[in-house]
């Protein structure tokens, strides 16, 4: 590693490009940028055009950039390695530029930092980065969420680089970026300390701060619709309702975590004043996820996880008249179980230890599922002998594009059709099995009215008027 003391380190830029005078990194340069209200940031350029211009932004990352028209100066960074310089032993200031430059035409920075010193930047903070092979750079703090270190982004599609890959940092301008994030965490600190001693609304909490009580006595009034409701049934339906602290009161609040920090949101209750109000939101609130939990339809046909299993499977052999129960040993297993005192079907996939709740509001609606499983099973057994894709031109999905339309026969001399469409960031592909009941037409014309009911033009792109035509499409379907 290098031997200067980065503690001790100056760096002098000279040789500062005016931009008044239109001379221009090349495209795609990274630059050390001083803007015309004296701040210090840096950025890749993108000239305006294909042209050699003035005009265009410097990127920072995805949705941060900086005009041309705020820049006063730029300095290159691409251009420099510091490594020959960096292995000298007592080196305290390295020039980059011509030396004669002096005055407010020479820019330092100093108060070098090293992740080795267990020191990083705060949020957002923008800095100009020493890497460990001798070059300079510079990018936007971003931590980790779930685990130690981050990374500096520096251009679009939080192109970055890694913590491990720097050698020293120091921080550039606080710019509006880090000006947000400062402001954020000062806020965090104000409501900390006003939710140190909450004030409670007499009102509001005549039932004390116990939000389980106000939970029981909804429970109450619900028994008088659906006799059979419990606390998780109502506790079904998220998110649960909590009492917290907000802005140095008690509230009535929803809460879920900040992305960026995992920090407590609390959203407050804002539909009632009183405590009895309160009560009655909670029996509103949890009245559908009470009435879809009636064991007496969830399980109308007893607890013995086998009689759904094999309802499913009949159901689903109609159809898929390949399918044996071995083809359903890799895939997801069902049961039920008494789940905090209320009996719930659970599954859990292939060799998973635990299983997990399924919320399914009645029998059929469990079956439904389960059958779902067990026809993508049959299909992943079913291998594909031979496949067809017609032809069509830009077909757009609701902002996506249709990218392939495949018919696969399949071994048993059934077929399927796979769609996929996307857009320039995200895609998705959907299988359907095309049931014999579409070949039991009598006509190529009669079997598409039928196959669209499965596949929908207007969902998935192709319809009568480009199917109906494709001689060599009928003839694969066997028409």
């Amino acid at each position: 590693m290098f031997k200067v003391d980065h503690k001790v380190l100056r760096l002098s830029f000279n040789e500062f490009h005016d931009v008044s005078d239109k001379d221009m990194p090349q495209y795609g340069e990274y630059c050390l940028l001083e803007l015309k209200n004296g701040d210090y940031t840096a950025g890749g350029w993108h000239p305006s055009g294909n042209e050699r211009t003035a005009k265009g932004y410097f990127l920072r990352g995805t949705a941060d950039t900086v005009g041309s028209e705020e820049v006063a100066r730029w300095h290159s960074l691409d251009r420099y390695d510091l490594t020959e310089s960096l292995e000298k032993e007592g080196v305290n200031w390295i020039n980059l530029g011509r030396e004669e430059e002096e005055g407010d035409r020479n820019v330092q920075f100093e108060g070098f930092k090293s992740f080795c010193d267990r020191k990083r930047p705060k949020e957002r903070q923008f800095c100009l980065l020493i890497m460990n092979d001798g070059r300079l750079a510079a990018g936007r703090w971003n931590k980790w969420r779930h685990k130690a270190g981050g990374a500096f982004i520096y251009s679009s599609a939080r192109a970055s680089h890694g913590s491990e890959n720097v050698w020293a940092w120091t921080p550039l301008s606080t710019d509006k970026f880090f000006a947000m994030e400062l402001e954020r965490e000062n806020e965090k600190k104000r409501e900390k300390k006003l939710n140190r001693n909450p004030s409670t609304n007499p009102e509001l909490f005549k039932y004390g701060t116990d939000i389980n009580v106000y939970y029981e006595k909804a429970l109450e009034k619900l028994r008088g619709e659906s006799y059979w409701a419990t606390l998780p049934m109502m506790m079904k339906k998220t998110p649960v309702w909590q009492i917290a602290p907000l802005h140095g009161k008690y509230v009535f609040g929803r809460i879920s975590k900040n992305y960026y920090d995992n920090s407590d949101i609390v959203i407050p209750w804002t539909e009632g004043a009183t405590s009895d109000e309160f009560i009655d939101f909670l029996c509103g609130y949890t009245r559908d996820a009470v009435k879809n939990s009636n064991p007496e339809e969830k399980f109308k046909f007893g607890t013995d996880i086998n009689v759904y299993l094999e309802k499913a499977y009949e159901n689903v052999k109609r159809d898929y008249r390949w399918l044996d129960k071995k083809m359903l040993e890799n895939t997801w297993q069902y049961d039920i179980q008494r789940i905090d005192g209320d009996l719930e079907f659970v599954r859990r996939y292939r060799d998973e230890g635990e299983f997990s709740v399924y919320d399914a509001e009645s029998a059929e609606r469990f079956i439904k599922c389960v059958e779902n499983d067990y026809q993508s099973a049959a299909l992943r057994e079913n291998k594909t002998v031979d496949s067809y894709e017609p032809r069509f031109g830009h077909i757009d999905l609701h902002g996506w594009n249709l990218e392939r339309y495949v018919f696969s026969k399949l071994q048993t001399g059934d077929y399927k059709v796979n769609v996929t469409a996307g857009d320039r960031t995200t895609g998705g592909s959907r299988e359907f099995f095309i049931t014999p009941y579409c070949f039991e037409a009598k006509t190529y014309e009669e079997f598409l009215d039928r196959y669209l009911e499965i596949v929908p033009e207007h969902s998935f792109g192709l319809g009568k008027k480009e199917l109906l035509p494709d001689k060599d499409l009928k003839k694969f379907l066997g028409y």
